[in-house]
């Protein structure tokens, strides 16, 4: 007498256990991910750096700082300052070293109302969580990755030529956060008893 046939084939048998054991894995590509970016041209900090460095103060006009993507009206991350605004990045700097006042800053608060600014603020931000999935999902271990970088400009205007122009910010960002809770999902119970 023939054995009996087998259920499930076994190719079917294999495909499921295989799937079985993936999900049971780490699953990676199943946990969230996020981005945060502030729309620029720029696609590095470095980017930034070199197209800032083409525009130099007493030589560059308003008009061409927007050829380089800085214009208020069309990208964002861009502040319009007006003088007092202006003035009041530069007062501590005024006050306690006046002698040492850079040639743009000086010519800027000689304008007065004529002086105005532009502060820049682009990121690109990436966060990802790593790990296992089921640890990530119940809570036992969240380990989430921040990549990207962030520039801070600063531009000073005499009417419509630029006078000032100040660079900074994180040329390479990279942070680990992990947060680990031994009880998992058991973790809060105690919190929503107490309330």
């Amino acid at each position: 007498m023939p054995s009996p046939r087998p259920f499930l084939p076994r190719r079917v048998t294999a495909l499921l256990l295989g799937a079985a054991l993936g999900l049971l894995g780490g699953c990676t590509s199943l946990l969230p991910t996020s981005r945060t970016d502030v729309t620029s041209g720029w696609t590095s900090y470095d980017d930034a750096e070199r197209a800032l460095d083409t525009l130099k103060p007493f030589e560059a006009r308003r008009d061409e700082v927007h050829r380089q993507g800085l214009d208020p009206r069309r990208g964002p991350g861009i502040t319009v300052l007006h003088f007092a605004d202006v003035l009041q990045r530069f007062t501590a700097v005024v006050q306690s070293r006046p002698d040492h006042v850079d040639a743009g800053v000086n010519a800027c608060l000689q304008a007065g109302q004529r002086c105005s600014g532009y502060a820049i603020s682009v990121k690109k931000l990436a966060r990802q969580r790593v790990g296992n999935f089921w640890v990530d999902s119940l809570d036992f271990r969240r380990e989430t990755v921040t990549t990207g970088w962030s520039v801070e400009v600063l531009l000073v205007f005499v009417d419509d030529t630029l006078v000032y122009k100040l660079m900074g910010g994180q040329p390479t960002i990279r942070e680990v956060d992990v947060q680990r809770k031994p009880l998992g999902p058991l973790q809060g119970w105690g919190q929503q008893l107490a309330r």
